[in-house]
């Protein structure tokens, strides 16, 4: 059944959103997605500043070439629309500072998903409203070295996504609480009325990148087993 489904039940259906850089200091990109993606990491981006188009374009394939294992996974491109469209990109995330989710879409193959980032309530607003984003985040919740020059929102914007888009409405857009988050950090995320997260350091700082995204992972499926909401739009998803 897995296999079947599309673009949008798969994001509808994700909780754990991984970004990392293309690890070419490690040099394990593959093995350190597949680790990653076994353990439950749903949606994978790949973000790293200043990056050659051409070296990002093969870290990208890089990344789709392991998802295609598992019938769930997105690969997601940062920022580019243009690189988006080279790659064939099935989801491409934009910040507040790169221009339309339309024109962007306009780009992209008639299933492609759009995600946006928000930092304050009218942010959140917007990406609600507009048809063109498919989901958003919200963040940075905790401070974060990835986003230096973004002061914290704290747990409040996150409630505040909690009730402009109810993560059990089926008829609302996913979105995502990010900045700073992990396992120590999850349950009061959880409490804030966040039902899907995604990391950088959590993951791709561990030991064992499988055993943390699992973690995670299952934290959050006991948060969606948890509530009746949650398990009515899983099925809901579903069928």
């Amino acid at each position: 059944m897995t296999a079947l489904l599309g673009l949008a039940t798969r994001l509808k259906l994700a909780r754990l959103y991984l970004c990392t850089d293309t690890r070419a200091g490690q040099g394990d990109l593959a093995d350190f997605l597949a680790e990653a993606l076994l353990g439950g990491v749903d949606i994978v981006q790949v973000r790293e500043k200043n990056l050659d188009p051409d070296a990002e374009l093969a870290a990208l394939e890089t990344a789709r070439s392991v998802a295609q294992r598992f019938p769930r996974a997105i690969v997601c491109v940062n920022d580019s629309p243009r690189l988006a469209q080279r790659f064939g990109a099935d989801m491409v995330h934009l910040g507040q500072t790169d221009g339309s989710a339309r024109k962007a879409k306009s780009r992209l193959h008639e299933w492609a998903l759009l995600g946006r980032s928000t930092h304050a309530e009218r942010e959140t607003d917007k990406a609600v409203a507009d048809e063109h984003t498919d989901y958003f985040c919200v963040g940075p919740v905790y401070a974060t070295p990835t986003k230096p020059d973004y002061h914290p929102v704290g747990l409040e914007l996150v409630r505040y996504a909690t009730e402009v888009a109810p993560p059990g409405d089926p008829s609302a857009k996913p979105w995502f609480a990010i900045g700073g988050i992990d396992r120590a950090h999850l349950d009061e995320v959880i409490e804030a009325g966040a039902r899907r997260v995604c990391v950088v350091r959590a993951i791709t700082e561990a030991g064992d990148p499988r055993a943390a995204a699992a973690e995670l992972a299952d934290r959050l499926g006991a948060a969606w087993e948890d509530e009746a909401a949650m398990r009515t739009y899983t099925l809901r998803a579903l069928g």
